[in-house]
C-alpha cells in the first residue's frame, strides 16, 4: 500500500510540474487566449509565445492561428490582411490534423465569425457551427471538458449561432 501511495503522489506531482513547465499546456493556452482577446498587451504576449511553437499538435496550432488573428486585430491597416491570411492557413493545417476536434473547430469559428465577409475568409462558419452544435448536443460524450463545453455553448448562444430551439436544448445540458 505505501508503494502505491508513493507512486500516486509522484505521478500527480510530475503531472503538475510538466503542466507548469509546458507553456503550451491546454489549460494555460485557454486562459491566455481569453486574456489576449480582451487586451492588446496580453495579445502581444500570446502572439510571441505562439509564434515560437513549431510542433504539429492540432489544438495548439489552432491557438497559434487564433494568436495570428488577434495580432491582426491590433495591427496597422496594412498588416491586418497578412495576419488574417496566415491565421486562415494555420487553421486549415490544424483542421487537417484533427477535423473532429471540437476545440479546433471552436477556435476557427470564433475567429472566422468575426471577420468581415468581404475578405472571403469566413467560409467555414456554417460548417463549424453545425459541427459544434451536434457535438454539444452529445454532451457529456462531446469530447469537451465541462469548462470548454460551457465556453463553446455560451459562445454559440450569446453570438446567435444557434436557433432559439437549439439554445433551449443546450441550456438543459
Amino acid at each position: 500500500m505505501p508503494k502505491f501511495l508513493i507512486l500516486t503522489v509522484l505521478l500527480i506531482f510530475s503531472t503538475l510540474v510538466s503542466t507548469e513547465a509546458n507553456p503550451y499546456a491546454l489549460p494555460r493556452l485557454r486562459q491566455q487566449y481569453q486574456q489576449a482577446a480582451a487586451s492588446k498587451e496580453a495579445g502581444e504576449k500570446f502572439h510571441k509565445l505562439m509564434s515560437a511553437y513549431t510542433r504539429q499538435d492540432a489544438v495548439v496550432l489552432a491557438y497559434k492561428a487564433a494568436a495570428e488573428a488577434i495580432r491582426a486585430r491590433d495591427a496597422s491597416m496594412l498588416s491586418k490582411l497578412t495576419y488574417v491570411q496566415q491565421a486562415s492557413k494555420q487553421f486549415e493545417q490544424a483542421v487537417q490534423l484533427d477535423a473532429s476536434n471540437p476545440e479546433v473547430r471552436f477556435l476557427r469559428l470564433s475567429v472566422e465569425s468575426n471577420l468581415p465577409s468581404f475578405l472571403g475568409l469566413s467560409q467555414h462558419v456554417d460548417e463549424d457551427r453545425q459541427f459544434l452544435l451536434k457535438t454539444l448536443l452529445n454532451h457529456p460524450n462531446s469530447g469537451l471538458d465541462a469548462e470548454s463545453f460551457g465556453l463553446v455553448r455560451n459562445f454559440l448562444v450569446e453570438r446567435g449561432h444557434v436557433s432559439d430551439a437549439d439554445a433551449q436544448k443546450l441550456a438543459r445540458l
